[in-house]
């Protein structure tokens, strides 16, 4: 996933994305003690530079490479309990906290392992973590991962999706386009072919190329109406979602 352009308690029963309050968690406290130990103590100044410059200067950096940080990872939790949804977002919330941008790493792995164990109230967890720091190296994990995890357990979360493919924070959106990214046969086509349009024209390069990726991954399955969408619309869709979608057919 690798884009290079510009640079309250539990979380069930929330009535609006924004309103998130990081809950109390005692496994949280346990993870966070260690988290912030085991990393610094391992990181490297010098690459923390080239990660940042890489980034375009999203965060700051420690410096610990991705095989690196997921063995340190597991140091961090041996013996830790399975977190409940509380705990999930206690742990998400206070690691994107923190300035430093392995610690949101280590957020989206962590909810990547135990998205099963969150219902859908924790959609608003997911849309702070999506607005927080957003660049598109936790947003696309976020989005397959996460925000797609909670939709295929609750489809009627959908409907919120409707409403994020309208949203002005263009990472809400692109979120909204790429969440049905590994639903393979089980994805709506009709929903994913109406939000590309619904953004269709729009100029950002993130948004243009998320469309071509989502058309594209979608291809894998459908490719015939991932074709004659793209026929139909080529007027619609910028050359860039284009090309994407239709690389591999």
């Amino acid at each position: 996933m690798t884009d290079t352009a510009r640079p309250a308690g539990g979380p069930a029963g929330l009535a609006a994305d924004t309103l998130v309050d990081v809950p109390d968690s005692a496994l949280a406290d346990t993870v966070l003690e260690r988290l912030t130990t085991v990393y610094p103590a391992a990181g490297n100044p010098f690459r923390a530079q080239e990660m940042v410059a890489y980034m375009k200067g999203v965060a700051p950096f420690l410096g610990l490479r991705t095989p690196e940080r997921r063995t340190l990872s597991r140091t961090v939790l041996d013996g830790v309990p399975r977190p409940d949804e509380r705990d999930c977002a206690a742990v998400a919330l206070r690691c994107f906290a923190l300035p430093e941008r392995e610690y949101h790493y280590f957020a989206v792995d962590y909810l990547r392992h135990h998205v099963k164990r969150c219902s859908s109230g924790f959609l608003p967890v997911a849309r702070r973590l999506v607005t927080t720091v957003s660049w598109w190296d936790t947003v696309d994990h976020l989005a397959a991962h996460v925000v797609g995890g909670l939709v295929a357990a609750d489809p009627s979360l959908g409907d919120r999706m409707d409403e994020w493919i309208e949203d002005e924070d263009l990472w809400v959106a692109r979120t909204a386009i790429l969440h049905q990214l590994r639903f393979k046969e089980s994805t709506d086509a009709d929903r994913l072919f109406a939000h590309c349009l619904r953004r269709a024209a729009d100029t950002d390069f993130f948004l243009r190329k998320a469309i071509g990726w989502s058309l594209r991954e979608y291809a894998k399955t459908a490719p015939a109406e991932v074709r004659a969408f793209v026929t139909a619309n080529t007027a619609r869709l910028s050359p860039l979602s284009v090309r994407e979608a239709l690389k591999h057919l």
